[in-house]
């Protein structure tokens, strides 16, 4: 039997924990793929393709630990889509000023 995964309450998210997961350039990415999609996607679709599946599951835990994604077991693969709604009441516009000033970033 599998582990059910565990998410933060949106409460005991932190901007700490937020910041430490979107540090990492891995996981930038995959939170960019996740907010640019409509709904959610398994992990094999949003991570880089050249990743080993453990280095995807460490990348999607920190994650989920840091309250940025839900993810979700649908027969054998896991569905993963960003908690926009619940971190947008908790912390307005941060997420969505991340992505943008890391888009103006890659662009220099």
């Amino acid at each position: 039997m599998q582990r059910p995964f565990v998410h933060p309450a949106v409460e005991d998210v932190t901007l700490e924990s937020i910041l430490y997961a979107l540090a990492d350039p891995t996981r930038l990415e995959i939170v960019k793929k996740l907010a640019g999609g409509s709904c959610g996607m398994n992990c094999s679709m949003a991570a880089p393709a050249d990743l080993p599946k453990s280095t995807q599951s460490h990348h999607f835990q920190v994650l989920r630990e840091a309250g940025l994604i839900r993810s979700e077991r649908r027969g054998t693969e896991v569905v993963n889509a960003l908690r926009c709604a619940e971190l947008e009441k908790r912390f307005p516009g941060v997420i969505a000023s991340i992505l943008k000033a890391s888009e103006k970033t890659k662009k220099r």
